[in-house]
């Protein structure tokens, strides 16, 4: 068997660091937030080159507190795009505004810069870039499309830890970076957490009251905020992945460049495009190939565990059907929905495990053709 994820060979080295630290929580009684919780924002904030992180609740949250800080609400648009997954526009509904989408580069599957100016209104306020599968979008063009017309930007960089975009890494382009650490993540927690980087010393100042019942100190609320705080032992367990967060993403780009030179030759496979000027991290490893489910079936007849990132774009989820979009508006996104199809990729994966893997692929495909 070769699973999609193998979080227990994830966890295995480190296991014992983990023990220590929550003892030491544990014997702190100090659980939620505290010197835990900032010295892993500081420690953040460092790696990702901003002045300021702000751990929250989870990857949701840190999106939605983000446009709620910037006064972003009812009767505000936000630009975003339809190949997500459904929390990017969750968000935006969640603060009250409007999601607007674009649709994605066929090469690097994130927001194609040149699809903004068909999307803006004079209701847009911001923009949300996502940084799919590990690759950050063209920030270059996107940002100079903002400050044209004033708009502010919001990175998703929900899959994108450590990736970089001309050698600045994910949530240091945008006015504001929003991270995850689901498990499942390139840095993952033991449960839920999320984080928001920026340089704005006035948004981090906002952003902490709002994840804190809008307090500004003990007893004093100067806005309604929410309760969104990182737990203790979440940000022990973080601030020691951190660490090793680049080893492992050197792995999954060394596994990356094994399933391309597995697959480059294969007719019916489409692997991932990495652009020039980009370090891709490899949150997941996506091919297209037609007739999806059936080669996912036989890979699953063999043992090998494959996901599906995003059947359904969110514009077509029952969810956004007021929004009044329908099939054939963003065909790009449309068509990698129908076609892609997830690869075992995590740092502990084996030469041996990628071979096995690339050569079902390879007797899949004609198999799939024939049928």
């Amino acid at each position: 068997m070769i699973p999609f994820l193998d979080m227990k060979a994830r966890h295995a080295p480190l296991r014992q660091e983990f023990l220590d630290a929550i003892a030491k929580v544990i014997d702190s009684g100090d659980f939620s937030g505290g010197a835990p919780v900032a010295d892993f924002e500081k420690d953040f904030a460092t790696y990702c080159g901003t002045a300021h992180a702000i751990a929250v609740g989870n990857g949701t949250e840190a999106l939605w507190l983000t446009l709620l800080a910037m006064g972003i609400g009812p009767g505000d648009e936000v630009i975003t795009v339809p190949m997500t997954f459904i929390a990017t526009v969750e968000a935006i509904f969640m603060a009250g505004a409007t999601p607007v989408f674009v649709d994605i580069d066929e090469r690097t599957y994130t927001m194609a810069p040149e699809a903004l100016e068909s999307a803006l209104s004079e209701r847009t306020k911001a923009i949300i870039p996502v940084h799919l599968f590990g690759q950050i979008a063209e920030m270059e063009p996107i940002l100079a499309f903002a400050r044209k017309h004033g708009l502010r930007v919001i990175e998703d960089a929900a899959q994108a830890h450590g990736a970089e975009y001309k050698s600045s890494k994910a949530g240091a382009h945008g006015d504001a970076g929003c991270f995850s650490f689901y498990p499942a993540k390139n840095l993952g927690a033991l449960g839920e957490g999320g984080a928001i980087v920026t340089g704005n010393a006035d948004l981090a100042d906002k952003l902490r009251m709002l994840r804190n019942h809008g307090q500004s100190r003990k007893n004093h609320h100067p806005v309604m905020g929410w309760n969104s705080r990182m737990d203790s032992i979440q940000a022990a367990v973080l601030r020691i992945k951190l660490r090793h967060l680049d080893s492992e993403n050197r792995s999954r780009r060394g596994h990356a460049r094994f399933y391309e030179a597995g697959l480059a030759d294969l007719h019916g496979v489409t692997t991932p495009g990495c652009a020039v000027d980009r370090t891709h991290v490899y949150h997941l490893y996506v091919i297209r190939v037609r007739m999806r489910e059936m080669i996912k079936d036989e890979l699953a007849g063999k043992g090998i565990s494959c996901g599906v990132h995003y059947p359904v774009p969110v514009h077509l989820q029952p969810a956004c059907a007021g929004l009044g979009f329908r099939s054939g508006d963003f065909p790009i996104s449309e068509r990698c929905g129908e076609e892609f199809l997830s690869l075992p990729m995590f740092p502990e994966l084996t030469q041996q495990q990628m071979g096995c893997v690339i050569q079902a692929v390879k007797q899949a495909i004609p198999a799939c053709n024939a049928a």
